[in-house]
Protein backbone atom coordinates (compact mmCIF):
# COMPACT_ATOMS: atom_id res chain seq x y z
CA UNK A 1 0.00 0.00 0.00
CA UNK A 2 1.24 3.97 -0.74
CA UNK A 3 0.94 5.85 2.11
CA UNK A 4 -2.56 6.90 2.71
CA UNK A 5 -4.16 4.61 0.42
CA UNK A 6 -7.29 2.44 2.02
CA UNK A 7 -9.86 -0.28 1.57
CA UNK A 8 -13.33 -0.49 3.37
CA UNK A 9 -13.61 -3.40 5.89
CA UNK A 10 -16.49 -5.35 4.45
CA UNK A 11 -17.59 -2.47 2.22
CA UNK A 12 -18.63 -0.50 4.92
CA UNK A 13 -17.62 3.37 4.40
CA UNK A 14 -16.88 4.36 7.97
CA UNK A 15 -14.63 1.45 9.12
CA UNK A 16 -11.41 1.64 6.57
CA UNK A 17 -7.99 -0.06 6.72
CA UNK A 18 -5.81 2.79 5.62
CA UNK A 19 -1.80 3.16 5.98
CA UNK A 20 -0.45 6.11 7.30
CA UNK A 21 2.72 6.54 9.66
CA UNK A 22 2.87 8.47 12.92
CA UNK A 23 6.71 10.18 13.09
CA UNK A 24 5.59 11.21 16.92
CA UNK A 25 3.34 10.71 19.17
CA UNK A 26 -0.40 9.84 20.11
CA UNK A 27 -2.93 11.90 16.97
CA UNK A 28 0.51 12.91 15.23
CA UNK A 29 2.00 14.94 18.49
CA UNK A 30 5.42 15.46 17.65
CA UNK A 31 8.96 16.84 19.24
CA UNK A 32 10.91 18.52 16.78
CA UNK A 33 14.26 17.40 15.26
CA UNK A 34 15.94 14.29 15.60
CA UNK A 35 16.90 15.11 19.08
CA UNK A 36 13.29 15.50 19.85
CA UNK A 37 12.75 11.99 18.09
CA UNK A 38 15.18 10.59 20.41
CA UNK A 39 14.13 11.88 23.07
CA UNK A 40 10.55 10.77 22.71
CA UNK A 41 12.43 7.03 22.29
CA UNK A 42 14.40 7.19 24.92
CA UNK A 43 11.29 8.51 27.02
CA UNK A 44 8.98 5.44 25.78
CA UNK A 45 12.36 2.70 26.84
CA UNK A 46 12.03 4.40 30.22
CA UNK A 47 8.13 4.29 30.69
CA UNK A 48 8.25 0.57 29.05
CA UNK A 49 11.10 0.04 31.87
CA UNK A 50 8.79 1.74 34.81
CA UNK A 51 5.30 -0.27 33.51
CA UNK A 52 7.63 -3.51 33.25
CA UNK A 53 8.70 -3.16 37.02
CA UNK A 54 5.02 -2.15 38.06
CA UNK A 55 3.65 -4.87 36.46
CA UNK A 56 6.16 -7.32 38.02
CA UNK A 57 5.49 -5.82 42.04
CA UNK A 58 1.89 -6.08 40.93
CA UNK A 59 1.84 -9.74 39.96
CA UNK A 60 4.43 -10.46 42.86
CA UNK A 61 1.65 -9.08 45.36
CA UNK A 62 -1.27 -10.65 43.54
CA UNK A 63 -3.54 -7.87 42.84
CA UNK A 64 -6.69 -8.74 41.45
CA UNK A 65 -6.89 -9.84 37.75
CA UNK A 66 -8.58 -6.79 36.89
CA UNK A 67 -5.87 -4.80 37.63
CA UNK A 68 -3.37 -7.05 35.92
CA UNK A 69 -5.35 -7.20 32.42
CA UNK A 70 -5.03 -3.09 32.88
CA UNK A 71 -1.88 -3.02 33.17
CA UNK A 72 -0.41 -5.71 30.69
CA UNK A 73 -2.50 -3.31 28.08
CA UNK A 74 -1.21 -0.42 28.74
CA UNK A 75 2.74 -2.16 28.89
CA UNK A 76 2.05 -4.05 25.55
CA UNK A 77 0.62 -1.59 23.59
CA UNK A 78 3.43 0.70 24.35
CA UNK A 79 5.89 -1.88 24.13
CA UNK A 80 4.24 -2.63 20.36
CA UNK A 81 4.51 0.93 19.46
CA UNK A 82 8.24 1.21 20.68
CA UNK A 83 9.34 -2.18 18.44
CA UNK A 84 7.30 -0.40 15.56
CA UNK A 85 9.50 3.27 16.21
CA UNK A 86 12.90 1.29 16.85
CA UNK A 87 12.64 -1.42 13.74
CA UNK A 88 10.39 -0.32 11.17
CA UNK A 89 12.76 2.46 9.96
CA UNK A 90 15.45 -0.38 9.43
CA UNK A 91 13.56 -2.64 7.56
CA UNK A 92 11.29 -1.01 5.22
CA UNK A 93 12.14 1.89 2.64
CA UNK A 94 10.36 5.18 3.05
CA UNK A 95 6.96 5.55 1.98
CA UNK A 96 7.32 9.14 0.93
CA UNK A 97 4.88 11.74 1.82
CA UNK A 98 1.03 12.46 1.27
CA UNK A 99 2.61 14.99 -2.05
CA UNK A 100 4.99 11.73 -3.61
CA UNK A 101 3.68 8.70 -2.22
CA UNK A 102 5.58 5.21 -3.03
CA UNK A 103 5.38 1.74 -1.75
CA UNK A 104 7.02 0.44 1.69
CA UNK A 105 9.03 -2.54 0.56
CA UNK A 106 10.94 -4.66 3.22
CA UNK A 107 14.63 -4.23 2.53
CA UNK A 108 16.57 -4.43 5.56
CA UNK A 109 19.35 -2.65 3.77
CA UNK A 110 17.99 -0.02 2.66
CA UNK A 111 15.83 1.29 5.79
CA UNK A 112 14.72 4.88 6.06
CA UNK A 113 15.93 5.77 9.70
CA UNK A 114 18.12 4.76 12.14
CA UNK A 115 17.65 2.76 15.17
CA UNK A 116 14.77 4.66 17.50
CA UNK A 117 13.87 6.76 14.88
CA UNK A 118 11.70 5.14 12.83
CA UNK A 119 7.96 6.04 12.34
CA UNK A 120 4.81 3.95 14.30
CA UNK A 121 2.55 2.64 11.44
CA UNK A 122 -1.45 3.44 12.04
CA UNK A 123 -4.10 1.64 10.04
CA UNK A 124 -7.62 2.01 12.06
CA UNK A 125 -9.80 4.44 10.40
CA UNK A 126 -13.50 4.88 11.59
CA UNK A 127 -15.11 8.20 9.59
CA UNK A 128 -18.26 7.46 10.98
CA UNK A 129 -19.65 11.47 10.00
CA UNK A 130 -19.08 13.05 7.16
CA UNK A 131 -20.73 16.78 7.90
CA UNK A 132 -20.66 19.92 7.42
CA UNK A 133 -20.56 22.45 10.53
CA UNK A 134 -23.89 24.60 10.75
CA UNK A 135 -23.19 28.21 9.26
CA UNK A 136 -24.80 29.56 12.79
CA UNK A 137 -21.25 27.81 14.43
CA UNK A 138 -18.89 30.87 15.59
CA UNK A 139 -15.66 30.12 13.83
CA UNK A 140 -16.22 26.95 12.92
CA UNK A 141 -19.49 27.70 10.42
CA UNK A 142 -19.43 26.42 7.00
CA UNK A 143 -16.10 23.79 7.67
CA UNK A 144 -16.33 20.18 7.28
CA UNK A 145 -16.54 17.82 10.12
CA UNK A 146 -15.48 14.51 10.47
CA UNK A 147 -16.45 12.42 13.41
CA UNK A 148 -13.78 10.40 14.03
CA UNK A 149 -10.77 11.78 12.68
CA UNK A 150 -7.54 9.79 14.33
CA UNK A 151 -6.03 6.89 12.48
CA UNK A 152 -4.51 4.72 15.35
CA UNK A 153 -3.69 1.00 15.59
CA UNK A 154 -3.78 -1.99 17.87
CA UNK A 155 -1.25 -0.54 20.40
CA UNK A 156 -2.89 2.58 21.20
CA UNK A 157 -6.69 0.87 21.68
CA UNK A 158 -4.96 -1.72 24.07
CA UNK A 159 -3.09 1.41 25.50
CA UNK A 160 -6.50 3.32 25.56
CA UNK A 161 -8.47 0.69 26.87
CA UNK A 162 -5.81 -0.69 29.65
CA UNK A 163 -5.97 3.55 30.71
CA UNK A 164 -9.87 3.70 30.92
CA UNK A 165 -9.91 0.32 32.55
CA UNK A 166 -7.72 1.35 35.38
CA UNK A 167 -9.63 5.13 35.80
CA UNK A 168 -12.96 3.64 35.99
CA UNK A 169 -12.28 0.10 37.77
CA UNK A 170 -9.23 0.69 39.28
CA UNK A 171 -8.67 4.09 41.12
CA UNK A 172 -7.86 3.21 44.18
CA UNK A 173 -4.20 2.16 42.15
CA UNK A 174 -3.68 5.44 42.19
CA UNK A 175 -4.37 6.46 45.92
CA UNK A 176 -1.40 7.11 47.64
CA UNK A 177 -3.05 6.68 51.31
CA UNK A 178 -1.85 4.42 53.63
CA UNK A 179 -3.67 2.02 55.19
CA UNK A 180 -3.54 1.68 59.07
CA UNK A 181 -1.59 -1.41 59.85
CA UNK A 182 -4.13 -4.10 61.77
CA UNK A 183 -2.38 -4.82 64.63
CA UNK A 184 -1.42 -7.99 65.29
CA UNK A 185 -0.33 -8.32 69.30
CA UNK A 186 -2.10 -10.41 71.26
CA UNK A 187 -2.48 -9.91 75.34
CA UNK A 188 -0.51 -11.96 77.39
CA UNK A 189 -3.17 -14.57 79.01
CA UNK A 190 -2.95 -14.53 82.61
CA UNK A 191 -1.61 -18.08 84.00
CA UNK A 192 -4.15 -19.60 85.76
CA UNK A 193 -3.39 -20.37 89.51
CA UNK A 194 -3.76 -23.92 90.65
CA UNK A 195 -6.16 -24.16 93.78
CA UNK A 196 -4.01 -25.46 95.85
CA UNK A 197 -5.70 -27.86 98.90
CA UNK A 198 -3.95 -28.27 102.54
Amino acid sequence: MELGDYFKVFGWNWFRIQFTENPGMAFGMELGGSYGKLFLSVFRLCAIGVLGVVLYNLIQKKESYGLLCSMALIFTGALGNMVDAAFYGLFFTSSGSFHVPDMAIFDPNNGYAGFLYGHVVDMLYFPMINSTWPQWMPWVGGQPFQFFQPIFNIADVAISVGVVSLLLFHRSFFDKKTEPKETTETTAEKPIEDNLTA
